[in-house]
């Protein structure tokens, strides 16, 4: 569902409700700027998200990774290499 944004001010209460069944998409000068959606579809997103940067993470961990103070000190060398 989509409606422009004057209309979800002025119906606020209503798309509320809508957003409790599906997304709804709000539109100012005819461009998507905003979705309502309900808690739990937003609470379940984030968890996903979690789940996926988790995995990210733990992959990392088995390949390899370099930790911040590595990091730092291999830029730190490569910018002195440059001249920088």
């Amino acid at each position: 569902m989509t409606a422009s944004a004057t209309e979800v001010k002025n119906r606020f209460g209503e798309f509320l409700e809508r957003a409790q069944r599906e997304p709804v998409t709000v539109e100012k000068s005819g461009r998507a700027v905003a979705v309502i959606l309900a808690q739990g579809e937003y609470e379940r997103l984030q968890a996903l998200e979690d789940h996926y940067w988790g995995e990210r993470a733990r992959e990392a961990a088995k390949t390899g990774y370099v930790g911040h103070d590595e990091a730092l000190a291999l830029l730190t060398r490569r910018l002195e290499e440059a001249g920088e």
